[in-house]
């Protein structure tokens, strides 16, 4: 078996240590007060987390009163009859969940288990970024020699830096750079990039007349949501083709968009690089490709040179295998720093 580089470790140890001192910064940290402000993070509510650790829900609230003012934060806030997280609660809760899963991972190396616990790997991707895409390029990093806990989360590109900056992630995969306007220290790692292929269910492309893209001119066409990259570069292709398509539907959510495309209510953009498996997943055909508008794809860290076994594989897996544009030898080059920070 080759010899895993763990070169990385140093800088989680380093984060580790970084989110101890700042915790116990306002006085001496209870771990068992923060195990009890985990439980109810977890479950959702004092009682359900008493019946777990078979305590009572008043002494989980006392103790969880004695955290807050030793932190100096509020953890939690009312929500209707339950709780709910503050900005302070997801902050230590992100920090909870690396203590007490490095404790589990402890504890099983203490009694020699044969295999060593799966470390989460947790994945941002924007909702922007097509499904199929985000799977391809992510995929690689269960393969790896050491085992991963992939930890995926969708959402807008805005919470998901927020998450990235305060460790809550690993990596975020985003369809554009870190937006410069962020007050966010991280770095763009760019993956690659496909133009389009433009699809159609066959009994709609049967009834288009002419040639590709005279086509599309006043056909049914589901257009990429506002806050999706290429939706720009679609427009001012249509525009410099003189090509006026008819607009049925606009989607955030690219898999939804090919749901419909795949059931003949128009056709859709789709990268280039996708296109056997969106014909085969989907049962549609190529209709032209448009050379001119490229799909980017970016992974942002908050390291400049990744250094992450499994966003190593992320970045070495795409650029050879999805966008062909691998470097020599496989090394990532360093990431562009995007902050609208520059201490």
């Amino acid at each position: 078996m080759r010899p895993v580089d763990t070169s990385y470790k140093s800088n989680i140890i380093n984060r580790h240590i970084e989110k101890t001192e700042y915790m116990a910064a306002a006085g001496t940290l209870n771990f068992k007060h923060l195990r009890y402000f985990w439980a109810v993070a977890r479950s959702g509510s004092i009682a359900r987390a008493s019946g777990q650790l078979h305590v009572t829900p008043q002494s989980i609230s006392g103790q969880l009163a004695e955290l807050e003012g030793s932190l100096g934060v509020e953890l939690f806030r009312r929500a209707g009859r339950g709780l709910e997280l503050t900005e302070g609660g997801r902050r230590i809760l992100g920090y909870a969940d690396e203590i007490f899963g490095l404790e589990l991972e402890l504890i099983g190396a203490a009694r020699g288990a044969g295999t060593r616990a799966a470390a989460p790997y947790r994945v941002g991707i924007a909702d922007s970024v097509p499904k199929s895409l985000a799977w391809r390029v992510v995929e690689p990093a269960l393969r790896l020699e050491i085992p991963v806990r992939l930890v995926c989360r969708e959402g807008r590109l805005a919470a998901l830096l927020a998450d990235l900056a305060v460790h809550r992630l690993d990596i975020v995969i985003a369809d554009r750079p870190m937006p410069s306007d962020l007050n966010v220290r991280a770095y763009d790692h760019r993956l690659g990039a496909s133009d389009l292929t433009i699809f159609g269910a066959a009994a709609l492309v049967s009834g288009l007349a002419g040639d590709f893209p005279a086509m599309l001119d006043g056909a049914p066409f589901l257009m990429p949501g506002e806050g999706v990259a290429i939706r720009r570069g679609l427009e001012q292709w249509f525009d410099a083709a003189r090509i006026r398509p008819r607009i049925v539907g606009e989607f955030d959510d690219s898999a939804l968009m090919k749901a419909f495309g795949q059931g003949g209510a128009g056709c859709f953009a789709a990268p280039s690089a996708m296109a056997d498996y969106v014909c085969r997943h989907y049962g549609v055909q190529a209709v032209g490709r448009v050379e001119q508008v490229m799909e980017e794809l970016y992974a942002i860290t908050t390291e400049r040179r990744l250094q992450h076994p499994a966003t190593l594989a992320v970045s070495r897996a795409a650029s050879r295998d999805l966008f062909g544009t691998g470097t020599p030898g496989g090394s990532a080059p360093p990431g562009r720093r995007r902050s609208a920070s520059r201490t």
